[in-house]
C-alpha cells in the first residue's frame, strides 16, 4: 500500500520553486529541475539554505530575491537555513570583483549580521527559520584540514571562472585566499548536508563547480543548485547598488517604494514580478500576456507589481494607500502640500541632514540629489546643501518623496 503524501503535490511545488530560476544554460537548468523533482518525490522536508555575507547594514530589494525563494520553500514545509557568513565575510567573495576584496574584521561582521537578520525577517518566517553562523565550523578547522580541502581542486579548475580569467588576462593579481572563498562556501554545504542551495546567478561557479564537486568527492549526494538573476536597479540597466544610486531600500517609505517601482522601465516588470513579489507564476504569465495583447496598459500592470512589492515589505493596507498617493500626486498632478508626511526637524537643521536621515542616504548621495536639481524647498530648487530648514517648509526630494517640516 502506497504511503499517503504529506507534502504539497510535486507539480505545484515545482511551478513555484523553479519560477525565476536561471542557471545560465538549458542543460544545467534541466538537470537541476530533474534533481529537484526527484528530491520532492521523496515527500519529506528538504534542507535548503542560502548564505549571506553581512557586508552592509541597510538592505535593498536587490538583496531579497533569494529570501523570497527561501520563504517559498518554508511555506511548503521544508527546512530553511539562513546562513550568516560570519567567517567567509572576513575572507571576501571575489565574484565579479575586478580587484581583491578587502577583508572585514570580526567586529564589523557581528554588527552587520544582526542588521541582516532583522531585515531578513521582513520576508522570512522567523519561527521557521534556522539562523546559523559558519564561523562555528570553519574557524575550528586546522591547517591540515584546509590543505586537504584545497587538494580537492586544481588551479585550472578555478581559472575556468570568468572573474579570475578576466583578471589574469588584464595582468591583475589574484590572492590564494580568493580561491579559498569558494572552497569554504562548499564546506558549508558539506557540513550542513544540504539538499538545495539558493544563490544569485553570480554564484553558479561556487555552488555547482565547487560545492557539488566537494560533496560528491566526500561521498555526499550533491545539492541541487537554484540560482536567481541579479535584480536591476531603478534604471533598469545595471545591478541595484547604493554606489550607483538606483536602489529601492527596504527602509524606504511605502509611498517612496511604490513610486520607485513605478519609475522602472517596462522591460524590468517580468524580473520584479517573479523575484520580489508573492504573485503566483500563472498570475505573472497572464499579466505579461495581457500587456502584450494590449488588454492591460503597462502603467496599470506596473501599479499592480508596485502594490505587490509594498505588500511584501509592509502590508496590503499600506500598498493601497501608496497606490492612491501615487495616483493623486503623479497621475492627477496634485502635489500633497497639505497631506505630505510631517518630518520632525532634527537638531541638525541643515538640508543635507534631513535628506540623509529621511531617505537613508549617504552624504554623497544627498549632495548628488541637490546638484542634479532633484530637491526643492517650497517649490524652489535647492541651491545650498547646508540650507537651514524651518518649521512649515515643504520639501520635495526626487520625484516621489514629499515632507512637511515641523519643529520638535
Amino acid at each position: 500500500m502506497n504511503k499517503p503524501r504529506t507534502m504539497t503535490p510535486v507539480s505545484e511545488q515545482l511551478t513555484i520553486l523553479m519560477d525565476g530560476v536561471d542557471l545560465g544554460s538549458a542543460t544545467l537548468q534541466n538537470a537541476m529541475e530533474q534533481e529537484l523533482t526527484a528530491l520532492l518525490e521523496e515527500d519529506r522536508p528538504l534542507t535548503v539554505y542560502c548564505g549571506y555575507d553581512p557586508t552592509a547594514t541597510d538592505l535593498h530589494l536587490g538583496h531579497i530575491p533569494t529570501m523570497v525563494k527561501l520563504r517559498q520553500f518554508q511555506d511548503f514545509g521544508h527546512r530553511a537555513i539562513f546562513l550568516i557568513g560570519s567567517f567567509t565575510a572576513q575572507v571576501g567573495d571575489p565574484t565579479g570583483k575586478q580587484s581583491t576584496r578587502p577583508m572585514l574584521d570580526e567586529k564589523a561582521v557581528q554588527a552587520f549580521s544582526q542588521s541582516y537578520i532583522d531585515q531578513a525577517f521582513i520576508i522570512l518566517d522567523a519561527k521557521k527559520t534556522e539562523v546559523l553562523y559558519n564561523h562555528e565550523w570553519l574557524a575550528p578547522l586546522n591547517f591540515a584540514d584546509v590543505i586537504k580541502l584545497a587538494a580537492e581542486f586544481s588551479v585550472g579548475h578555478f581559472l575556468q571562472h570568468s572573474t579570475f580569467r578576466d583578471r589574469i588576462q588584464k595582468g591583475d593579481s589574484i590572492r590564494i585566499s580568493e580561491f579559498m572563498y569558494a572552497i569554504l562556501q562548499a564546506y558549508d554545504a558539506l557540513h550542513m548536508k544540504t539538499d538545495i542551495q539558493i544563490g544569485g546567478s553570480d554564484q553558479i561557479f561556487n555552488i555547482v563547480d565547487v560545492g557539488r564537486t566537494l560533496q560528491t568527492s566526500r561521498g555526499q549526494k550533491p545539492q541541487v543548485a537554484l540560482t536567481l538573476p541579479i535584480l536591476v536597479g531603478t534604471d533598469g540597466k545595471v545591478k541595484m547598488s547604493k554606489s550607483v544610486g538606483n536602489t529601492i531600500g527596504l527602509q524606504d517609505s511605502p509611498n517612496d517604494m511604490f513610486g520607485k517601482v513605478m519609475s522602472l522601465p517596462d522591460q524590468a516588470l517580468d524580473l520584479y514580478a517573479r523575484l520580489v513579489t508573492n504573485l503566483h507564476p500563472t498570475e505573472v504569465n497572464m499579466l505579461l500576456k495581457n500587456i502584450e495583447e494590449k488588454k492591460v496598459s503597462p502603467i496599470e500592470a506596473k501599479k499592480k507589481i508596485a502594490a505587490e512589492v509594498v505588500t511584501l515589505i509592509y502590508s496590503l493596507d499600506e500598498a493601497i494607500a501608496a497606490e492612491k498617493y501615487f495616483e493623486n500626486t503623479f497621475q492627477k498632478k496634485q502635489e500633497p502640500v497639505d497631506d505630505a508626511p510631517e518630518y520632525a526637524l532634527p537638531e541638525d537643521k541643515r538640508l543635507i541632514s534631513v535628506i540623509m536621515e529621511s531617505m537613508n542616504y549617504s552624504g554623497g548621495e544627498a549632495r548628488r540629489m541637490v546638484n542634479q536639481g532633484a530637491v526643492k524647498i517650497n517649490d524652489q530648487k535647492a541651491q545650498d546643501i547646508n540650507h537651514i530648514l524651518s518649521d512649515g517648509d515643504f520639501i520635495k526630494i526626487g520625484r516621489h518623496t514629499f515632507l512637511r517640516i515641523r519643529e520638535n
